[in-house]
């Protein structure tokens, strides 16, 4: 067996986990689940501390009575 060493670059991942790519996998995924849920549910998405977060969240009366009643957001994830 061979003794391989690996040493994380810290900065080169906190680098990747905040750049614009990381931000559109992410929007990319939460526009797929924004689409399995009834009109009323919005995406967005900004930069942290320490990384890119997109959220999904109920936007109308509806949407916001229907995720109550059923957990939708949870089950589009899925």
């Amino acid at each position: 067996m061979s003794k391989l060493k690996f040493k994380l670059n810290r900065k080169g991942v906190g680098e990747l986990l905040k750049s614009s790519a990381m931000e559109a996998v992410l929007m990319e995924k939460a526009t797929a689940a924004q689409s399995r849920l009834m009109p009323g549910y919005e995406v967005s998405s900004m930069v942290g501390k320490t990384r890119v977060n997109a959220s999904i969240y109920a936007d109308s009366y509806k949407a916001k009575l229907d995720n109550q009643k059923n957990n939708s957001i949870l089950k589009a994830l899925r």
